[in-house]
């Protein structure tokens, strides 16, 4: 089943979390309260607590509405690593402070699908590869919507072997020229899918030359809720889309 804690009192009661140990799908949003207050618990080592979080049945998780130490962040994802849980949501976070170095291997969860909505972290462009540097390999889905930076620092962020969607939607300010900073090349190898709803795109052929400097050749494309204008004479077409199986256009 689902549970929500929504911790909206000045003096909220942390405990009763404890009420979501049973569900399958919890939603935890911390009232924009700051948990630097839990910081003293991030050094405590989780292996101790491996099998209870093992025995937990939590599938999706939401945390949202807080401002998050990246050191009790990293702390969470470390627990994490001995849970089952598979899909994972940050949303209206502030992360603060730098994240720690990265471990020799990953020890976070195996999640098939990470999502981050309005959020935003002291390390600019760095972000995505620090986070992802903490997760098992084996993601396959991952959504970025409303995000404060998109212009990863592409020499630091590790390939994303297993990535099948990867969803932009809901980012206006990010145009073509924000998705080639966004577009790593040769980071995303295996993409089959490519959203970039209300993502301020403005011509189908700008957006094709973005997707072919990336070397990112989606089946699937929605550019719908765009202000597409229509292309100029001359410029240049989708030729990476006429020669690959480019499926679904939604425009």
């Amino acid at each position: 089943f689902r549970c929500v804690c929504n911790f909206t009192d000045p003096k909220p009661d942390w405990s009763s979390a404890m009420q979501c140990m049973v569900a399958v799908e919890v939603e935890i949003r911390g009232g924009s309260h700051n948990l630097e207050q839990f910081l003293k618990g991030a050094d405590v080592d989780s292996k101790q607590y491996a099998d209870t979080i093992r025995a937990l049945r939590w599938r999706r998780l939401t945390l949202g509405a807080a401002q998050v130490p990246a050191l009790l962040l990293v702390a969470l994802l470390r627990a994490l690593g001995y849970s089952r849980l598979k899909e994972l949501t940050f949303e209206d976070l502030e992360v603060t402070g730098p994240m720690p170095p990265p471990p020799l291997e990953a020890t976070g969860p195996a999640l098939s699908t990470l999502s981050l909505r309005n959020v935003s972290w002291a390390t600019g462009g760095a972000w995505l590869g620090e986070l992802q540097q903490w997760l098992k390999p084996g993601l396959r889905v991952l959504n970025i919507a409303q995000a404060h930076s998109l212009a990863f620092a592409c020499a630091q962020l590790p390939t994303f072997q297993a990535l099948t969607s990867l969803d932009l939607s809901d980012n206006p300010g990010l145009g073509e020229r924000g998705l080639i900073a966004a577009l790593c090349p040769h980071k995303f190898p295996a993409l089959q899918g490519l959203a970039l709803r209300n993502a301020g795109m403005e011509t189908l052929s700008s957006v094709c030359a973005a997707l072919a400097a990336a070397s990112v050749q989606p089946h699937r494309l929605d550019l719908s809720h765009n202000s597409l204008r229509a292309t100029a004479p001359g410029a240049t077409s989708c030729a990476w889309a006429q020669r690959t199986e480019l499926s679904q256009l939604v425009v």
